[in-house]
């Protein structure tokens, strides 16, 4: 199963006379949106990652994860048959969202040197009477960053 990354354009916002005041990203349009209608957002939530910080790996056997990092800079590392993958999210990366989908093991990490902001907009929404959420072992996985070699 492919993990898909899908980048975001940046426009720049305008006020009323015309000058720059601000920018927007769209991260979700269920228009133009590459991602199949049942894995379409149920809920959106906001994960903060200390610099340095690493939360997970978790396991979701049901639920679809789309991650954008919208402060800072990620990495999400996903555990595939083929091995361990690196997808890069952020303001360094044109906050490219990231679709993990059910089955697929997966960490968030703060590359950068300040908070790192991540929505995440799962689907199914994660409700308390059906937990799914299992913790796994990326004990072989190297967290350094930024890699030396």
């Amino acid at each position: 199963m492919n993990i898909k990354t899908y980048p975001h354009p940046r426009y720049v916002t305008k006020n009323a006379q015309g000058q720059p005041n601000g920018w927007l990203v769209p991260i979700f349009n269920v228009h133009e949106s590459p991602v199949a209608p049942a894995q379409f957002p149920q809920q959106v939530y906001l994960t903060v990652v200390a610099p340095g910080q690493v939360k997970g790996p978790h396991l979701h056997l049901s639920r679809w994860g789309l991650f954008t990092c919208i402060k800072g800079d990620a990495r999400i590392i996903v555990r595939t048959e083929a091995g361990y993958e690196e997808h890069l999210t952020g303001e360094s990366h044109g906050f490219a969202t990231v679709q993990v989908p059910a089955g697929i093991p997966a960490a968030l990490q703060n590359i950068g040197r300040e908070e790192a902001y991540i929505l995440n907009m799962p689907a199914p929404a994660w409700r308390p009477d059906a937990q799914d959420e299992h913790d796994v072992s990326f004990a072989d996985y190297d967290f350094t960053w930024p890699r030396t070699s």
